[in-house]
């Protein structure tokens, strides 16, 4: 390039592409809207192509705008941190975290978390989005998350990952097909029954999938549904079988006729882990948050399973011991 991008050229670009207007980022950006529209055409003279297709109804990102687009995110949200990391040497932590996981978790952990939050840091802010484990991982490395809660993450050099919860796994099905006599399957006759389960890549499928692939067998799919309510639904009208952990079926609301059976012989569980990128130096904001949810978002999941399963047994999630493969 001829000449060079500055963060004020990123910022404008970052504003018009995600409102999908030069009218709207000009107000929320307090600058006026002939200045905005040359900084962003002075981004795209020197990138020599167009980022923006421009058309009555606003703008729409080209190819070339939606790949800067994802790297602007991550770089000006990294440009605030190395701003709030200096300003923290000298005060209380101040600034901005974001904090992704998964719904099941979130729907939890959320409210005690920003309420604790509050508390502890009053001159911060927080911000917590859902997603699959596959995008928040992705979202971590991009820049757009600081933590993240990773169900079953692989080991990578980009991840610096930390145990959190062992979450057992269970069979759920309608209770009148449930033998009494049998109160635990075995992960090697899970192929037996007709799941109802989350499309790939969801976590569990992907779970699923490869703890069977290790016997040499594959599950039985009868219905890809990724919304836990409606799966239950189905469950309960005898549809087929799902495999979930106790939070989520928790999290989605009682129901009487269903039945909860642990998958044993290996026990089948899903691994929550924290992970934080490991090219990020860490702020005193991010570690005192860090440590906010090893405690509060432990204390909120322990709740949500006091009552135990639909059939009324008693499982427990178990914190990750220290020395566990992530």
């Amino acid at each position: 390039m001829e000449g060079r991008m500055d963060l004020k050229q990123l910022e404008y670009f970052v504003h018009v592409a995600e409102l999908g207007s030069f009218t709207r980022a000009a107000s929320l950006l307090r600058v006026a809207q002939p200045a905005l529209s040359r900084q962003v055409r002075k981004l795209e003279l020197e990138l020599k192509q167009p980022l923006l297709y421009r058309n009555g109804r606003g703008v729409v990102a080209t190819e070339a705008g939606k790949r800067l687009l994802a790297h602007g995110r991550g770089i000006l949200m990294q440009v605030g941190r190395a701003t709030q990391e200096v300003a923290g040497v000298k005060s209380t932590p101040i600034g901005h975290v974001v904090v992704g996981m998964p719904p099941s978790v979130a729907k939890m952990s959320t409210v005690p978390l920003v309420r604790e939050f509050r508390r502890r840091f009053p001159e911060a802010s927080l911000g917590i989005v859902e997603g699959l484990t596959v995008y928040v991982q992705e979202w971590l490395l991009m820049g757009r998350v600081d933590i993240a809660l990773l169900y079953n993450p692989m080991p990578s050099p980009a991840l610096e990952l930390q145990p959190f919860l062992d979450e057992p796994l269970y069979l759920i099905r309608p209770k009148e097909r449930a033998s009494s006599a049998s109160r635990a399957v075995s992960l090697r006759d899970l192929p037996r029954f007709r799941l109802i389960i989350p499309s790939r890549p969801h976590a569990i499928r992907m779970h699923v999938e490869t703890q069977l692939a290790h016997l040499g067998l594959k599950p039985q799919v009868a219905f890809e549904v990724d919304g836990v309510s409606a799966l239950l639904d189905l469950v309960a009208e005898g549809h087929g079988c799902a495999v979930l952990p106790i939070n989520a079926i928790r999290g989605a609301g009682a129901r009487p006729g269903l039945r909860a059976q642990p998958i044993t012989k290996p026990r089948l569980q899903n691994r929550l882990a924290i992970a934080l990128s490991a090219q990020r130096p860490a702020t005193p904001l991010l570690r005192g948050t860090l440590a906010l949810l090893r405690e509060v978002g432990s204390e909120a999941l322990a709740k949500a399973r006091k009552g135990g399963s639909p059939a009324g047994d008693s499982p427990r999630a178990r914190p990750a011991r220290a020395g566990s493969r992530d």
